[in-house]
Order: C-alpha cells, then structure tokens, then sequence
C-alpha cells in the first residue's frame, strides 16, 4: 500500500492510497487510517479484486449474509465511511458495487476483497471524530450523532 497526502486545511486531510496485488483491501484501509489517527472521514474507491464477499444485513438475524465472489471483478463503486469504533480504534464502513465479466453485479457491504490489479483510494477527513456505536436491538454499529 502506498499513500499520499494531497491536500490539507481547515482541519481536513485528504489521501490517495493505492492497494498492491494481493493486499486484502478491507484490512489494509483499516491499517491506513489506524496509522493516520482518522477519526472521522468519507471514502470512495475503484479498482478491481481477484475474489471478494460482500454481505447483505440479515436485519431479523443480525447478521451479514455473505456473498462471495469467486472471479476476477472491477469495483465499479466504493462508498464508504471511516469513523470511531466502541474499542477506541477507527472502523470502516463500505459498500461496493462490484462488476462480473458478463456485465452481472454483485453488491454489499465489502467484507473482503483481495486486490487485483489496484484499488484506488480517495479519503476525505472529516475536522471532527465520528463516533459509531453497536446497536444490540439491530445487530451492528452506526454512527452515533449524539455523543
């Protein structure tokens, strides 16, 4: 992984960062914005994986369903948010759009995805931390306005 910081004001940081063959992108964003202290921050992404599994929430379950992705796909889209788990520690929240060679999709929140060629990063920080807190009546964290 490789990362640049772009521009800077007011508070606001904004980086590019490239993903290798190979690298697991979830785990590395998460990696990167541990190592850049991010509190609060906005990303988007493309590029394409060599396999991944999204998930779809299972809101009477309170689980993701994962989906997997078992061939080569372009990350048509990645949306996603980086904000301030219950352990302390940034969390990352991302859906994506991935394309298949027949012009199929398939979508969700990204759980994994192993990089294959690149997968291009943009991360806008947010001059303030955002705080996401576990939801026991739904199963998962959001982002909570009111702390």
């Amino acid at each position: 992984m490789k990362s640049q910081l772009v521009a800077e004001s007011a508070g606001q940081r904004t980086f590019v960062v490239v993903l290798e063959p190979g690298e697991e992108a979830f785990a590395a964003l998460t990696s990167f914005a541990v190592g850049q202290n991010i509190g609060g921050a906005s990303l988007t992404a493309l590029g394409a994986f060599e396999t991944a599994t999204v998930g779809w929430f299972d809101v009477g379950e309170k689980t993701y369903r994962k989906i997997p992705v078992r061939e080569q796909c372009e990350v048509l889209s990645a949306i996603g948010d980086i904000a301030i788990g219950d352990d302390g520690k940034p969390s990352l929240h991302v859906h994506a759009v991935l394309g298949l060679r027949d012009g199929s999709t398939r979508g969700g929140h990204l759980l994994e995805g192993i990089v294959r060629p690149t997968l291009e990063v943009t991360v806008v920080e947010a001059p303030g931390h955002l705080r996401r807190r576990k939801r026991p009546e739904l199963g998962i964290a959001l982002i909570d306005l009111d702390t």
